[in-house]
């Protein structure tokens, strides 16, 4: 039975004013509540609803008060949805679980209300390191891709994500990632250890992705967008290519931008960079000072790993790009905690990683966020060159069991309430132990996230123009405030 919380002390300040036809008015909070959902370490809590709250007069806070403070009148970039990746090892480790176990995962990452609401989803175009091994969709040697099939993917890949988009509803945008060309196309002559892409078979990859795309689309399932090579500055073990900042743009205009738009697709959403926040800048500059490119960009994708190699969080370089190019959109395409250790798996700081990074790269101007895969087995995979990973949820095969990681539910206090459409809005704290987020959905409900990663408790107040609520933020905790 969820409890509820004694509650004092800090604030969260919002400036309660919304946007109409014709002028902006000022919401009455006579009757608004404010529900709590928390999740906390050495609890039970796991988005559970903790407290219903009553605003009340309150006027100018001390200093002595930790506040967070939220405006709504001031509105910034539109969210596009929170969600993860559908991979080979994903679908593979879905299929060997029980029907019951199967409906629980659909369940509990898609559904709108009785799950945490995901509204974005990621896939390869062919093989990556999750996948049980290499693979492509042609023939060698088969420039004119004539031999195009994607019968290797009709066996678990395709029919999980038709299962996902049914349980969200009928509809979510997905959007597609190549790790490597097929091996002939490359000077190293392998889809592993980087390479690049030989130039006479530029246009053939590119028509490569139409191939792909409209394979899915044949096959009953849409496709929003693309990226233009996972990670292009990485020599991995695994399906891997490079592509320098020049390379990139000059792919994207030469290539790959007109093949989209001449084959029918130019509605589609294509990505560039896709790769670590630590580069982000330097690559985008190049790319988006040049319009011939540009003019084909929806986004830049970014990752997280620079944390794993030595270069730390690096969040403010998602702001510089932000600032730099404000009509292109921002996008996390991928973000997994390496290194799969199950003894490791109820780790709390998992959660935390997640949240800090999510509430920053909001805060910093992204749009959408996508974990990587959204289920693997009980050692991490299945990974045909053992880069064993952790997931938000985990399946033991042998048994049918499933492990929920807290990580799960630190992504839900965002997914499950922040909905396609909303607006983010300022929201600051006066505590450095305190992180938050807000944004405001397509119903006017203001929807505020709140994240303690000290060791004390930190009551707080959730302050609106005069009027405010007493909160608790639980020590190692995250809570959703939905205002409405």
């Amino acid at each position: 039975m969820n409890k509820i919380l004694l509650l004092s002390g800090l604030c969260v300040m919002l400036a309660f004013t919304f946007p109409t036809s014709d002028s902006m008015r000022v919401v009455d909070l006579a009757g608004k509540q404010i529900l709590v959902y928390t999740t906390a370490d050495s609890t039970d809590y796991r988005m559970s609803q903790t407290a219903t709250l009553q605003f009340s007069d309150f006027g100018q806070p001390f200093e002595t008060q930790p506040c967070v403070f939220v405006d709504p009148t001031k509105t910034f970039q539109t969210f596009l949805g929170i969600g993860g990746a559908i991979t080979d090892a994903s679908a593979e480790t879905f299929a060997k679980l029980p029907k019951d176990k199967q409906q629980e995962v659909l369940q509990q990452y898609f559904d709108k209300e009785n799950g945490i609401g995901y509204s974005l989803l990621r896939t390869n175009i062919h093989s990556c390191d999750f996948s049980s091994g290499s693979y492509t969709y042609v023939n060698d040697g088969d420039a004119e891709l004539k031999t195009f099939d994607i019968a290797h993917d009709e066996q678990y890949r395709l029919p999980f994500i038709k299962q996902a988009i049914a349980a969200a509803g009928g509809q979510i945008p997905l959007y597609v990632s190549p790790w490597s060309p097929p091996a002939w196309m490359k000077d190293n002559n392998s889809m592993l250890q980087g390479g690049k892409l030989k130039p006479e078979f530029f246009q053939s990859w590119a028509n490569y992705y139409v191939k792909y795309i409209k394979a899915l689309e044949k096959s009953g399932i849409p496709v929003w967008g693309l990226s233009v090579q996972n990670e292009p500055m990485a020599k991995q073990t695994w399906e891997s290519c490079i592509f320098t900042a020049e390379e990139e743009r000059d792919f994207i205009k030469n290539y790959l931008g007109p093949t989209l738009y001449k084959s029918g697709l130019k509605n589609k959403k294509l990505i560039a960079w896709d790769h670590n926040r630590d580069l982000i800048y330097q690559r985008a500059s190049t790319i988006l000072s040049d319009p011939a490119a540009a003019k084909y960009v929806w986004g830049i994708g970014f990752h997280w790993y620079e944390d794993w190699t030595g270069g730390g969080e690096i969040f403010d370089n998602v702001r510089r790009v932000s600032e730099s190019f404000p009509n292109t959109n921002l996008i996390f395409t991928e973000g997994c905690v390496e290194r799969f250790n199950m003894p490791q798996i109820n780790d709390w700081k998992w959660g935390e990683d997640y949240g800090r990074a999510m509430i920053n790269d909001f805060n910093n101007g992204t749009v959408g966020w996508t974990d990587w895969n959204i289920l693997l087995d009980e050692r991490g995979g299945p990974n045909h060159v053992g880069n064993f990973c952790f997931a938000p949820l985990h399946a033991d095969t042998k048994s049918g069991k499933l492990y929920y990681m807290n990580s799960f539910y630190y992504i839900g206090h965002f997914s499950k309430y922040i909905k396609p459409g909303a607006r983010r809005i300022v929201s600051s704290t006066s505590r450095g132990h305190l992180l938050t987020t807000a944004f405001l959905n397509p119903d006017g409900q203001i929807v505020v996230v709140v994240m303690n990663q000290g060791k004390e408790k930190i009551p707080y107040r959730l302050w609106i123009a005069g009027k405010a609520a007493e909160v608790t933020s639980l020590p190692h905790s995250i809570q959703t405030l939905v205002v409405k």
